[in-house]
């Protein structure tokens, strides 16, 4: 190569390792993952199911399957809160972690298992742990599947990945509890009663690493299975007409106290 070539390679090079360290980042295979979970029932609730969580950067397209779930109050869906939990042992509570004796296992109690929320699975809007109640934007009824692509916060990314991540279902029909514990109010909010937010289904999310993204995504929101309820949007119907479901808490309430 003359002197002349050489002087010409050397920008011609120099552009091509800016274009490489400039341009849009390529994932690669340990960027894509996929977390699998069977939900058992806790709190004698009736509740299964299944959840998947399929990874690629720092964006999620989040499948859970219910079954067997608290359906109604006062002829409106009962809604179900369902939350990723994160950063701690990521194991469901045992009957061993109800350490107020009062015959379930309430959220705080399972906190020291499942961890804090990492990312509330709402079926539109804000899925941060500040949606941790908002009734009115997670599924319900007895069965439902949800499916939502959203964002992850880097530390349920990270707990996705080291494998203490948990599903956990809220959301058990009054009936299935001991009196004691039907009869209070939530740990979490005291406008609620206990059986809004009492967990009712855990499991934690097993992940395998993914060759590629998944194909297609999937529409914000949950569809209903055959023969039951949806709360997306659903009003819960009062004695004297329909209350916005936002006004769950205080059909909630009556319906516990009664």
């Amino acid at each position: 190569m003359n002197k002349k070539m050489r002087l010409l390679a050397v920008p011609t090079l120099a552009l091509g390792a800016l274009a490489l360290s400039t341009g849009p980042a390529m994932a690669h295979g340990e960027d894509s993952w996929s977390s699998q979970a069977t939900l058992n029932t806790i709190n004698n609730s009736g509740t299964t199911g299944q959840a998947m969580v399929e990874v690629h950067g720092m964006e999620a397209k989040v499948t859970v399957n219910v079954s067997g779930a608290a359906e109604t109050f006062m002829d409106g869906a009962f809604p179900h809160a369902q939350h990723i939990h994160i950063a701690a042992q990521g194991v469901c509570p045992g009957p061993d972690a109800d350490t107020d004796g009062d015959g379930v296992v309430n959220t705080t109690e399972g906190h020291p298992y499942y961890g804090m929320i990492g990312t509330s699975l709402t079926t539109e809007g804000d899925t941060s742990a500040d949606s941790a109640l908002a009734v009115e934007r997670f599924p319900g009824g007895s069965a439902y599947t949800y499916e939502r692509t959203l964002e992850l916060t880097p530390e349920t990314a990270a707990s996705l990945k080291d494998g203490s991540a948990v599903v956990v279902v809220h959301g058990v029909d009054p009936s299935r509890m001991p009196a004691a514990a039907a009869a209070k109010m939530s740990d979490l909010d005291p406008s609620l009663p206990a059986a809004a937010t009492l967990p009712a289904a855990c499991g934690t999310l097993m992940g395998s690493q993914m060759e590629a993204m998944p194909e297609g995504g999937a529409d914000t929101g949950v569809e209903a299975a055959a023969g039951s309820s949806n709360a997306a949007g659903i009003a819960v119907a009062g004695g004297a007409g329909v209350l916005a479901l936002g006004g769950a808490a205080m059909v909630i309430r009556r319906r516990a106290r009664a």
